[in-house]
């Protein structure tokens, strides 16, 4: 089996919006190296990004209106464009797996591990980690290609995942290599 790159909400409004940051733009060349190596090898690239509709999404409740489908800061940054090649999913709430279709993909590619990427690590980092490990998928975490708004938060994230999903905490030069291994 191969490994496949998610790239999780690498959105306009998370990295250089409202809910962005230098959090958030610290793991961008890092992600960038990262589907570089998958693209070269032939492994997959899956973006899944937020794209909520206006007034009726449950995390407005909590965020406030963000990330609104078809909206400029629901773009992907420029920097990590998808490709041609590439898959991109849309989601409404903060596992990547929630009504995506992503774990049908990744079945039909054949794909296992799956490296998470992206923001926030306490939130949509970790609820996608939670729904790959409950569907038996080896979850791969290289940790400066994630980040939450701050360090203690990353810090307790990474360790839930680690002790409650069986995450590997690598780094972006272990991921390169799993990802760049040929098919």
């Amino acid at each position: 089996m191969n490994a496949a790159l998610l790239v999780i909400d690498m959105i306009k409004e998370f990295v250089t919006g409202r809910l962005g940051g230098a959090h958030a733009q610290a793991v961008v060349p890092n992600i960038k190296r990262l589907i570089e190596a998958a693209r070269r090898s032939g492994s997959p690239v899956v973006y899944v990004t937020d794209a909520h509709l206006e007034g009726v999404d449950h995390e407005f409740d909590v965020w406030g209106s963000h990330a609104v489908a078809g909206s400029d800061e629901a773009e992907m940054v420029p920097m990590l464009a998808p490709a041609e090649g590439d898959h991109r999913l849309y989601k409404r709430r903060y596992s990547a797996f929630y009504a995506t279709g992503l774990d049908a993909l990744l079945r039909e590619l054949k794909v296992d591990p799956v490296v998470l990427t992206g923001v926030l690590t306490n939130i949509c980092i970790q609820h996608t980690a939670a729904d790959a490990y409950f569907r038996g998928y080896r979850v791969v975490v290289p940790t400066d290609c994630v980040n939450a708004l701050t360090p203690e938060e990353q810090e307790t994230s990474l360790a839930f995942m680690r002790r409650m999903y069986d995450a590997e905490l690598t780094d972006s030069g272990e991921a390169e290599e799993l990802l760049g291994e040929p098919r």
